[in-house]
């Protein structure tokens, strides 16, 4: 086929490239050439093509054969169709009896056995009624003696609760009135005693005041006895007599 393609360019490339006939459109190819191209075309071509000509001839005849073979298939088919639907349809109508039969076999196995069912239960409800009413009563009357006893005991607790709290609140009380009279007599000490450092401090004070004040005159008159004494010397009166001055 590549060569047919190569051909049909080369004719092509020909015509395009002949010379043309004024004034028409016309043209002068080498009719050699062109011979030899188209032979090759021609060998070139597929026998399928000559095949496809024969099939383009006889198209009407296969036409026609095709479609009666259509028709009679067709036919064969809407009959074979018809039967199947027939026999699935009586096959349905078979298992659909035969499923409702089944099935109100079921419902009414299913109806007894919920019969059997309920008065199980009812019979069972009315006896755990009874039984659950039994165990109220005495319950109940149990509680009822419990409370009763939790009552008096409670009441009775209730009240030695109440003389016990009585008598710790009358120790709290006395307690609290000593400890008050404690607690003023610890802060009449602590005044006493800080008005009596007060004092001692005073007195200690006054003591090292006059004690001051007394050295500071005797060291006043030896300082001047010892100026004197040096007065004398540097002026030649003779030593001075320091007991005597000292005794002034």
């Amino acid at each position: 086929m590549y060569r047919v393609f190569e051909a049909l360019d080369e004719l092509v490339a020909i015509v395009e490239e002949a010379r043309g006939i004024p004034p028409t459109r016309n043209c002068i190819v080498p009719r050699g050439d062109v011979l030899d191209l188209l032979d090759d075309v021609r060998d070139a071509l597929p026998g399928e093509l000559d095949d496809a000509q024969d099939v383009l001839d006889h198209r009407d005849k296969i036409v026609n054969d095709a479609r009666a073979t259509a028709e009679t298939a067709v036919t064969t088919a809407d009959e074979q169709a018809r039967e199947t639907v027939g026999s699935a349809r009586a096959e349905a109508d078979r298992i659909l009896a035969d499923a409702k039969a089944h099935a109100d076999r079921m419902v009414a196995e299913a109806s007894a056995h919920a019969d059997h069912l309920v008065a199980t239960a009812q019979a069972e409800a009315e006896r755990t009624v009874a039984e659950a009413k039994a165990e109220y009563e005495a319950v109940t009357g149990r509680a009822r003696v419990d409370s009763e006893r939790m009552i008096e005991s409670g009441k009775a607790s209730y009240e030695r609760s109440v003389a016990d709290g009585q008598a710790e609140q009358a120790r709290l009380v006395a307690q609290t009135e000593v400890v008050r009279a404690a607690h003023a007599e610890s802060a009449r000490l602590i005044d006493s005693a800080q008005a009596e450092a007060d004092r001692m401090r005073d007195e200690c004070d006054h003591y090292v005041d006059s004690t001051l004040a007394g050295l500071e005159e005797t060291l006043n008159s030896t300082l001047r006895t010892v100026g004197r004494g040096r007065h004398q010397l540097r002026s030649g009166a003779g030593a001075p007599d320091y007991a005597a001055e000292y005794r002034r």
